[in-house]
């Protein structure tokens, strides 16, 4: 059995028994994605939250230019 299969089947066996296709759904997405990111962290698909947080602060400043970074007018 392949991983992604066993992977399936523990996680709906640890389901609750009244579950509904939507939390299934939801279950199995939020795996799949949990997965992808940790296969990015491994493979150094990353960026540091320093630099995110210069690009969204210049992001920011560019939709306001009135508006300091700190939320103060300018």
């Amino acid at each position: 059995m392949g991983k992604a299969k066993a992977d399936a089947l523990k996680l709906i066996e640890s389901l609750p028994e009244d579950c509904t296709w939507e939390e299934i759904k939801y279950r199995v997405y939020v795996h799949d994605a949990i997965e992808k990111g940790l296969e990015d962290v491994e493979a150094g698909r990353v960026v540091p939250h320093e630099q995110v947080m210069s690009e969204m602060e210049e992001w920011l400043a560019d939709l306001n230019p009135g508006r300091a970074a700190d939320g103060s007018q300018g």
